[in-house]
């Protein structure tokens, strides 16, 4: 099913040139799912021929990653005392700083951290208040939310958007 937005301008078309439409829309649709059929069906052989080079290269690779940061790890202080990247011959290796994160320490946690900077820095605390668009949505019809509305400035809307079914061969 394909939908689109309304068109702004209003043209006339015939009986004649609907069902036109229509049938060169359906065959159109059909031959897009024969071709997406067969190239699905292509990249699938091609994936499966490389699959088993391309596990065993993963395998390759993530062993001599390990050997490298266990080197790196083991020398760290000789090899990254003043810089943090070290060159070799097939390339470079380093440890680069992460973004900077809070973590609470062993035995802390969120709650208790929060009660906290409630008193001691409530300039790091946020307050977000916000519409429950949710909850409005649902209760639009109720006598309660429906005349206060438009009171406050809102209004239900819904798009209508223009689709198109065509009919599969079975």
């Amino acid at each position: 099913m394909k939908t689109r937005n309304p068109m702004k301008q209003t043209i006339y078309v015939s009986q004649r040139q609907f069902e036109e439409a229509m049938a060169r829309y359906a065959v159109a649709e059909r031959r897009e799912a024969e071709l997406c059929q067969c190239r699905d069906t292509d990249l699938k052989e091609v994936m499966d021929k490389y699959e088993d080079e391309m596990l065993c290269l993963s395998q390759i690779k993530n062993a001599a990653f390990d050997t490298a940061h266990a080197y790196c790890l083991n020398n760290k202080e000789q090899l990254f005392g003043k810089r943090r990247t070290i060159g070799a011959l097939h390339g470079m290796t380093g440890f680069r700083l992460g973004t900077p994160r809070l973590k609470p320490v062993k035995g802390a946690d969120w709650n208790n951290i929060l009660i906290q900077l409630k008193t001691k820095l409530p300039d790091y605390v946020r307050t977000t208040i916000e519409p429950a668009k949710d909850q409005l949505l649902a209760d639009r019809h109720k006598e309660k939310v429906a005349p206060k509305l438009r009171e406050i400035g809102l209004q239900v809307v819904q798009d209508e958007l223009f689709f198109i079914e065509t009919k599969k061969a079975a």
